[in-house]
This record gives structure tokens, C-alpha cells and sequence, in this order.
């Protein structure tokens, strides 16, 4: 029989945040690309159907790298950070032109979103339990 080992240090809450907001991401675009599929499947008409698609995988993709990536982080897997915090900064363009749109009642908690797991990832606690230092 293997020895089981445990470890002892639990996941700082900094780290856990982040992984609980990331997956909280991946759940809200998961939807986003049920909606998505949905929307190509009743759609009246076939033109841009390759764009439509495209849109759609793009939405699968986002979420499964987002659920991925809280996964590899709650698994204290150092490689994810930086993915994940670029994942994150991808909302500040997102939340500037929502804001711009006239949304800006999206766009300013998407933006803070982004910053806020983004300070989580690289907080001292999280950098210890990843082993940055």
C-alpha cells in the first residue's frame, strides 16, 4: 500500500477567492455558451452561421480554460497563474468599451472583477502557497 500524504498548509484565502471567482467565471460564460449554441440552433437564417460558430467556440473555449485553470490553482500548480491573470486583464478592454456602450453598469463590476483576481493571484499568500516564494 502507498503512503498517503497530506498537506499540511490549507489553501490561503487569497488563492481560494481567486479559485472560487475563476470558477464562478467559468460557470457565468458556460451559460453564456449554452445560450450561445441555443441561439445557433434556432437561428432563422444561415448566413454568418461560420462567424456564429466561431463566437460559440470561442465561448466553450473561455470557460473550460477558466474551470481549468481554478482547478490547476487550487492544485497549487504554479503555471497557472500567469494564464489566468491574463485571462483576467482581458476584462479591462471588455469592461472599457461595455462602459463606452453605454453598459457601464457591466462593465465597471467586470473590470474590477478582473483586477480584484488578478491582486488575489499575486497576493503574498497566494505567491507562498504557490511556491513563488
Amino acid at each position: 500500500m502507498a503512503p498517503v500524504t497530506t498537506d499540511s498548509d490549507p489553501i490561503p484565502v487569497t488563492l481560494r477567492w481567486a479559485v472560487w471567482l475563476l470558477r464562478g467565471e467559468a460557470v457565468a460564460v458556460g451559460l453564456i455558451a449554452l445560450w450561445l449554441v441555443w441561439a445557433d440552433l434556432t437561428a432563422d437564417t444561415t448566413v454568418g452561421l461560420t462567424s456564429a460558430l466561431l463566437v460559440t467556440a470561442f465561448a466553450v473555449a473561455g470557460a473550460v480554460a477558466l474551470w481549468v485553470l481554478g482547478a490547476a490553482l487550487h492544485r497549487r500548480r504554479a503555471g497557472a497563474r500567469a494564464p489566468a491573470i491574463v485571462l483576467q486583464l482581458m476584462l479591462l478592454p471588455i469592461g472599457w468599451y461595455m462602459i463606452q456602450g453605454g453598459m457601464g453598469w457591466l462593465g465597471v463590476p467586470l473590470m474590477a472583477l478582473g483586477v480584484g483576481v488578478s491582486v488575489l493571484l499575486v497576493a503574498p499568500a497566494s505567491n507562498r502557497a504557490l511556491g513563488f516564494s
